[in-house]
This record gives structure tokens, sequence and C-alpha cells, in this order.
């Protein structure tokens, strides 16, 4: 599939759910004014808000809002950064709407921005503007549903046409979870059993505009150009390494091109296989960024890989190949959809109730790479840095803080990836943390990922170690994973002393690992005698239980001391 010139029509999709609105005005006329309100999707290929809004009117307003709940400044904040997202990723969607700017100038148009909260802008907007279409992609994250509620229930209530189409995932989730008789499947095989091939993967997508039509009188509300980081109040930090991704649609489609490029990997693709410790080139796509925000079409992916496993004989398969890659995270939009309080322990059905440990001392160490395990350490300065760690360096550090080593609860490792991540997914980010902390999905606890011998085995020499941790670099290999087992002449050779120029570990694994595991095991139990179902009462008589089982001691306060 090549990039088309000129437009080309793309059959919509409409449903009956609330999820993919499409409610029309009878009265309106053609040659009405649109206005199109970007929030993720931010692409002109495969956009079918956007396609709509430009169809049959006079005039076309496209709308980015800088919301402070995203986007102000927070000096309080662990890393530079607003409350809930690091620069590193607030810089990638400056990039983005700086290149969504340019593709619609070279259309006749330019992006609007606009600053303040969401709804409140786009309601003024829409009375200042005399708009009678409204058209945005669909969003199933719970802060958007509140705010698209409030503006939807202002449209309607004004006679505005509404179209707001399911177009960042690859099915809608409200489909599948009507299939299922009204609940989210809670494995990806009952997932891939409902969903099925998607109803448009034959179509032709529109992957360009010929022409937008122009922009209106903007009346008195206040509209920018795409702002700075040093305009939003931030000061820019660079870091050391060159950044890793550059924001917008045009490098999504470069990076697509030039991964589909390479037919055989493409078809041979199988996830498990992957090299965390790859920091070179990295052993993946590299275009979770670009989903996350929407410079990437999911639909237009799924597409060009498909295309690929035709030529190509001999592919993978789901879950482990691309389009599995896809298909996963269709899983946990559904999931996270049809889930009450699928962000949180309690209140959340398909959750496990554990007493996780509340220690802020231990989290912080994890955060800020100061754990004294180089494998764990390394991947957190990496993602501090680079906004982005390989899925199986995840997994390693999301283990390590959790259910491995130091029982914190999952929902605080959850709030540094949302930070940190440049690709950081409302349902992705909580269904994987999830998963990996045993709460839900997988329960097999005894497996886990040791902060030694797992980045062992793909790095034995260190490499990556040393290149995110440059105070080990002169560590012998023997030593590079443990290097508190080094004897203090080949610390003081490598100009490294263990307790001084790198900490000592937080806590000994093996003893930590068992008594993780001795924690869950008593955990689920509970949680089969009450069926899911534990009162706060229920929760501190189990902490009660622990603490009086421990006997021996190997409680985190004590293994902490071991090494001090």
């Amino acid at each position: 599939m090549q990039l088309l010139p000129t437009f080309q029509s793309s059959s919509h999709t409409l449903t009956r759910f609330a999820l993919s609105c499409f409610d029309k005005n009878p009265n309106m006329t053609s040659g009405s004014n649109s206005l199109m309100w970007f929030r993720k999707g931010l692409r002109i290929h495969d956009n079918q808000a956007l396609e709509y809004a430009a169809k049959d009117c006079n005039y076309v307003y496209p709308v980015f809002v800088i919301d402070p709940h995203y986007m102000k400044p927070d000096p309080a904040a662990f890393s530079p950064g607003s409350n809930l997202a690091g620069l590193t990723r607030i810089r990638f969607l400056l990039e983005s709407l700086l290149d969504l700017d340019s593709s619609l100038r070279k259309l006749g148009s330019r992006l609007l921005v606009l600053h303040g909260e969401p709804s409140d802008v786009v309601i003024r907007c829409l009375k200042e503007w005399d708009i009678k279409r409204l058209c945005f992609e669909y969003d199933t994250d719970p802060y958007y549903q509140a705010l698209d509620a409030k503006v939807k229930n202002y449209a309607s209530e004004s006679g505005i046409d509404v179209f707001t189409p399911v177009s960042h995932t690859l099915f809608n989730p409200a489909e599948i979870i009507e299939k299922n008789g009204g609940k989210p499947p809670l494995s990806y095989q009952s997932f891939l059993k409902l969903a099925g091939e998607p109803n448009w993967s034959i179509s032709s997508l529109s992957t360009t505009l010929s022409v937008i039509p122009p922009i209106g009188d903007l009346g008195n509300c206040e509209v920018s150009e795409v702002p700075t980081v040093e305009e939003l109040g931030y000061e820019d930090i660079q870091e050391v390494d060159p950044p890793l991704f550059k924001g917008g649609e045009s490098e999504a489609l470069r990076r697509l091109q030039e991964s589909t490029n390479n037919k055989e990997w493409v078809a041979k693709f199988e996830k498990p296989k992957g090299d965390p410790s790859a920091f070179i080139k990295p052993a993946t796509t590299m275009l979770s960024p670009y989903l996350k925000f929407g410079c990437l079409s999911s639909r237009y992916f799924y597409q060009r890989v498909k295309e690929v496993q035709k030529e190509v004989k001999n592919h993978t398969s789901p879950p482990v190949s691309l389009i599995g890659q896809l298909l996963w995270r269709d899983f946990f939009y559904t999931v996270g959809f049809g889930t009450p309080n699928f962000d949180h322990m309690r209140g959340n059905t398909i959750c496990k109730q554990i007493p996780w440990n509340d220690d802020d001392e231990l989290l912080a160490a994890w955060r800020d790479a100061r754990t004294g395990f180089p494998w764990i350490d390394a991947i957190m300065v990496q993602l501090r840095k680079w906004g982005w760690i390989h899925h199986l360096a995840r997994h390693s550090v999301a283990c390590f803080l959790t259910r491995g080593d130091l029982f914190v609860h999952w929902e605080k490792g959850r709030d540094v990836f949302e930070r940190l991540l440049i690709d950081s997914d409302w349902a992705i980010n909580n269904g994987n943390w999830l998963w990996l902390s045993c709460s839900s999905f997988f329960y097999q606890y005894n497996r886990i990922y040791s902060p030694i011998s797992f980045g062992k085995k793909y790095d034995p020499t260190g490499a990556y170690i040393r290149h995110f941790l440059p105070v080990l670099k002169d560590m012998p290999k023997e030593y590079i994973y443990e290097p508190w087992k080094a004897p203090l002449s080949i610390q003081t050779q490598a100009k490294c002393i263990i307790g001084i120029d790198y900490p000592k570990p937080v806590i000994c694994h093996d003893d930590a690992s068992k008594e993780c595991k001795r924690k869950l095991a008593a955990a689920y139990e509970l949680n089969k005698k009450m069926n899911g179902v534990m009162s706060d009462e229920d929760m501190k008589k189990l902490r009660r239980k622990l603490v009086e089982d421990q006997g021996k001691g190997t409680d985190s306060r004590r293994l902490k001391q071991k090494f001090k």
C-alpha cells in the first residue's frame, strides 16, 4: 500500500453504541462550519473524523487544546514535566503538533492551538464560530469520557452534528463486549475468537486529503501557534543522549516504511525472542509512541503488515507476531473500557487484592536507579533518558518492584511509567502492571525475572549496563551484574567502590523473592476464600497474619538492614 496522492473515501463503521457516536442534526445544511477536535489521532492518513469534517462545508476549524491537566509544569515532580507527564513525552507531543500543523498548511489550513480546560474551550469555540458539525476521534480513557460527555451534551442541545468514529483501535471495544454478553473477555484467546477479522481489513483506507476547506473568522477566541516547551513554562533540558524519537506523522510513516522494507524481519517477528539489552539498534519497530498519539493509524499499520505476510511464505502468528502485538493492544483497550476501576486495585473486580508494602524508600530507590542491582538500575536510567525501554526490560523492572523483590504496590510503579514513558497509554500501562504484578490475567507468581540472571542471558559482558551506568564501565564482566561481590581490590581498580560510588543492593534477592512468594500465596488463598470480595478489614487482618507468620523475619526492613 502506497500513500495515495489524492483523496479516497473510506467506509465508516457506525454502531448503535455510544462508543461510535454519530448524532445527526436533520436540519444541518451543506456549507456549514465544522470543528475538528484533535486529541490523539494526530495525523492526516486514515483520519475518519477529519475526512468527515472536511466534507461539504465552507469552513473547517482544526483545533488542539493545551490541557493544563496534562501540560502545566509541576516543580515538585520527581523529574522535569507536569504532574502527569515527563518533559520527554511533552516534547514529543509538541513535535507531533508541529508536524500536523505543517501537513494542514500544505492542505490550505493550519492547526489552531488554544489553552484551557478542553471541554470549556471547545464549547466556547462551538458558540463563537457558529459550528454545525463537531468531529473527534472516540477515546476510551476515563478522563476523556467525562470531557466528551460534557461537550456532546452541549452539542446535542444546540443541534450540532457530532461524529466520533472509533479509529484509535482495530475494533470497537463496545461491540466486543456486547458479543461477550456485556462483559469484556479476560483472556487474549477469548478476545481473538470474539474479534475475528476487522470488517475494514480488505477496504482501501483513506491515506491523504487533497484539500481542506479554509478556516473561517476566529472571532474572539484566543488562538496561538504550537508552543515551545519554554513557552509552556519548562526549561528545555536536553539529555546527554540525543532524543530517540521525533514526534509526528511524517516520522511515523518513515519508520513504518523502514520497518516494512525488511519483509523477512516483519514476517518472522516473534516478540518473546527480542533482546531487551539491545540499545544501539533496538530489536523492535519502535512505533509504539506513534501509535499512542495516533501519529500512526493502527489500522494502516495492520494492513501494511498483512501485505508483507501475503508476500512471505512463512510468517509468525498471534500472539507473538506483529499483528499479534496490535491485537494485544486492542485486548487491553477492551478490558480497560469494560472494567470499572481498571486503574486501581480496590474496587476492581478482576484484580487480586494483595497487601502490598507501603515503602516510599524502596520505591524511590527503584525509580531513581539506586537499587544496587545494575540490570534494574540501567533500565531505569534508560527509561528516564529515552522515555522508552524494551518490553522485556519493562517486565524485569515491574516484576522487581512488585511480586519479585520489593513487594511495592503496582499502582506506584504504574504512576512512574505513566510519567516517564513516551508511549504510556492508559489501558496498556494499567493492563501490563496488572499482569506483571500477578494481580490479573497472569497468576504464576513463582515465575519471576531475576535481576541478575535474566539480563546476563542476553548480555553476558554487560555492554548495556556499562552504557547506561558509566560508573560501572570498568567493572570486570564477572562482577558487572553483582558488583557487591567484587573484592575491594577489584572495585578500587574499577574506580567504583560499592556503597560509595554505586549503591549496595537495597535487598537480598533470594530472601526477598521467597518472602514475596509467601505473601502472594497467602493473599491468593484469601482471595479464593472470599471470592475476590475483600473489605478493608479483611486486608488489615491479612497484613497482621503475614507479620505474625514472618517468624524468622525477612520483611523488607530487615532485608535492607543486611546491606547497611
